[in-house]
Order: C-alpha cells, then structure tokens, then sequence
C-alpha cells in the first residue's frame, strides 16, 4: 500500500505522526527496510565485538548476512557473509579465524581482506586454477561501512554519501570526545528484546517529555526543566540535559573523565538519536550506544554499550552503571510496547505534536517520510 505522508511534513503544529501503516503493515515495512535502513548509514554492531585479529562476528541484517571481520592488519571490515561460488554462507557463529575464510561447501578460501586465495579443483580433480575463473575478480563482497564512537555502520545499498560527511554536524558537535572509548567488557552490555516496532524506539529515546511519569528517579534530579532539544533536521535529534549526576561508589569512587572536555561538560550530559537507528550518550565520565536491530515489523533487539575513557575501569562501579541503565532503558519497554498495540486501533491519524515538547521527534517523522517519498518518486521515474 501506499500511504499519504502529506500530513507528516508540515510544520509540527499541524502535523501528524506517521500512519498505523508504517507500524502495522508488512509492505511499507519492506519498503522502509531499502529506503532507511539500507540506502542509510545503519548500525549493526561494534567494533569491540571483534576485539582481537582474526575475531569474526556473523549478523543478520534484515534477512542480509554480513561478517563483521578484523583482519590481521587490525583492521575491521564487512563483507557479505557468502561464498561467491554458490552463494554459500560462510561463517554460522562468532569464532576466531586464524587462517584463510574457508567456504565449508567446496572449499574456496578467502583472506581477511576479502582477496579469494584458494579454489580447490575448479579446474578438475587436482586442479586448482582455471583460466577462465579470474580470482581477482571474485574476492568477496564488501559492504561500505564506517566506525564512529566504535558503532559499525553500513551503508548497504551503496547509495549514501560518506558518513564524514553526512553526519559532519555531529562529528564537529561531539568533536570533544574524539578521544579512545573503550568498552566495558562483558559486563557492560545486554539486550531487551522489545515487541514493537523499531522506529518507536527512536521516537520515545529522542524527547525528554516522558521523563517524570516513565523515569521517576532519572527526573529526581534530572527534572523535566533541566532538559533542552537537540535538533539537526534530516540527520539526528534527541535532547540534553544541564545537570548530569556522575556516577559514585560507596567509596566515593568515580570513573576518570574522557581528556579535554571544555566546563559545557561537567554537569551537561546529551543524547542522540542518529537516523536511522543508533542512540547515543555523551557525558563526561562513560558514554554508551545503542544499536536497534529490527528483527520484524513489531519486533526490536536493543543492543546496549557502555564505554569509558580508560581500558580499566572499578570493577563495582562498572556493574553498578549498567545496572542502573538497565534499569532506566526497561523503564521504556512498556511505552514503546503499548504505542504499537495503540496503531493497530483503525482510524487512529498518527497522533499529534507537542510545538513545545516534541520538536525532535517530529523531525524524526518527518525525515522518515522524506526517505519513503523520495524512494516512492525514485521508482515511479524507473
């Protein structure tokens, strides 16, 4: 089906939210799936889960298999999961790769940056050349991909301008903690598996509005007035807020700061949605990123991330801050599962728009509906 977005673009004092469709229906979610998720740059993953050379990490995106890869040269790659003799998949689970990438349906081998190396027999048996197979030619595919704040992106589809460049206004913004961010570790990652749809998700993690009902000790001291809007239209929204609480032990333990922050940063804390489909903390002490994985029209992985500015962190103090973001991250589970019941309500228009308090996420409405209408007009032309 095709659904009228008109209403979706207009000033936010008259606009609408998106329609029950965008929520509900199989069709407009495929047609999401090549207009946001793979003409965009989408995250799927971090680099630290393939800390070491040789670490592999198979994802399925969207029905897609790629292989998030870290060559010997140390640096990460990825590829689309499959053989180029028969399409085969190459890798079934996380796993060390100390050798070639081997194919396990005929053998065919591939370095870690993708060059096929190998190709038992294809000339015959004992023969491992042929003069009309070029290796040069059948490397494996890679797919454009970009690490930023250790979050991979990918741009599946190829059509995006680089990700500098795209996103230049928060690279400049954030440009303060272009300092390493290194990862927790085991403990300072989890998953919610959410029943809803992934852009309300988005939606909900780019307004403060919510914060005294749905966060009621976050608001304890972070108050709905302490807050501001962030808002760069067609590339990432969310808001900010002046009085960041750090984290402290009972000892009074805190963790170091990321080096280099200007006096903005001692009691400000922002947080970003970057579209499609990546959310974004920035204080001073640790940061975290958030990669939402649609796994089906009304089904959304969450992937939390928490990071700090030294490879060594207090122990307990790091358990402690995933706790206490585990806790305010299931705080919204309810809100984003109840918001997708609600669109299955006939009749209902989208919704409307606080013009005080709901300015970034109308910009992520209407950066949706200019994607979908511009991949609509793109076909139409074909």
């Amino acid at each position: 089906m095709t659904t009228d977005l008109s209403t979706v673009t207009r000033p936010i004092a008259t606009a609408n939210g998106l329609p029950n469709a965008h929520y509900v229906d199989p069709a407009v979610f495929a047609e999401e799936r090549e207009a946001l998720l793979f003409n965009e740059w989408a995250g799927i993953g971090v680099a630290a889960d393939v800390p070491e050379p040789g670490d592999a990490k198979p994802v399925e995106f969207l029905g897609v298999p790629l292989l998030l890869l870290r060559g010997r040269d140390n640096v990460v790659r990825v590829f689309q999961n499959i053989c180029r003799h028969r399409g085969m998949i190459l890798v079934e689970e996380p796993r060390k790769i100390e050798g070639a990438i081997r194919c396990p349906y005929h053998s065919w081998c591939y370095a870690h940056d993708g060059r096929l190396v190998a190709t038992p027999h294809v000339g015959g048996p004992g023969m491992n050349t042929h003069d009309q197979m070029n290796k040069d030619e059948l490397g494996l595919i890679e797919v454009p991909s970009h690490i930023w704040r250790d979050v991979v992106f990918v741009n599946i589809n190829g059509n995006a301008a680089p990700f500098e460049e795209v996103h230049a206004d928060l690279l400049q913004r954030w440009s303060e903690f272009d300092s390493p961010h290194y990862h927790g570790g085991d403990d300072s990652k989890f998953t919610l598996d959410v029943k809803t749809n992934w852009k309300l998700a988005v939606e909900n993690y780019c307004e403060s509005y919510h914060l005294p009902w749905v966060h009621p000790g976050l608001n304890g001291y972070s108050r709905l007035e302490d807050h501001y809007h962030i808002e760069k239209p067609g590339q990432y929204s969310g808001q900010g807020t002046y009085v960041y609480q750090q984290i402290k032990g009972e000892d009074g333990a805190i963790f170091p700061d990321f080096p280099g922050l200007s006096q903005k940063w001692d009691e400000g804390a922002e947080y970003v949605a970057i579209y499609p489909n990546v959310l974004l903390g920035a204080q001073r002490d640790h940061a975290f990123a958030i990669i939402l994985e649609p796994k089906g029209l009304d089904e959304t992985a969450e992937h939390i991330h928490l990071y700090y500015s030294t490879p060594k962190t207090n122990d307990a103090l790091r358990a402690r801050n995933a706790a206490q973001w585990q806790t305010v991250f299931e705080e919204d589970v309810f809100v984003v599962e109840g918001m997708q019941k609600g669109r299955h309500t006939p009749g209902f228009d989208g919704g409307r728009f606080s013009p005080a308090m709901d300015g970034p996420t109308h910009l992520f409405h209407a950066w949706v509906a200019e994607k979908v209408g511009a991949r609509r007009q793109q076909l139409a032309a074909e």
